[in-house]
């Protein structure tokens, strides 16, 4: 099994490849801050579940790597909150991202409570 298999892997890739894809649009002046910040917190839940998934040989590792993911994740809505009030993208967009991230919260948070079931060894 790998950590591309995990649901939150999955739909936080997709999720992340899709702000990215709406990120393009945003006016230049925002390239090295909203777009970027934006990019970098969505691409981030993906990487720090991959890495609960490489340190789930004890239940603290994994916690504290999907609570970073988790953390990333509500940034990323943060961004998204600014984006929608800049009319970068429209309201439409905004709550489909949006529910998107909050259904990778969910993931993560049940990856968090069930350690167990993703093969971490409890201490």
């Amino acid at each position: 099994m790998s950590f591309k298999t995990l649901d939150g892997y999955k739909k936080g890739f997709s999720l992340a490849m899709d702000i990215f894809e709406v990120s393009k649009k945003f006016p230049k002046e925002e390239t090295y801050s909203l777009c970027d910040q934006v990019r970098r917190s969505s691409r981030s839940v993906c990487a720090n579940i991959s890495e609960a998934y490489r340190k789930r040989r004890y239940v603290k590792n994994w916690i504290s790597k999907l609570t970073d993911s988790d953390g990333e994740n509500s940034e990323t809505q943060v961004w998204l909150d600014f984006a929608k009030s800049c009319n970068y993208i429209d309201h439409k967009v905004y709550d489909q991202l949006t529910e998107r991230s909050e259904e990778v919260g969910r993931l993560i948070n049940y990856m968090i409570n069930n350690p167990g079931k993703f093969g971490v060894m409890e201490d």
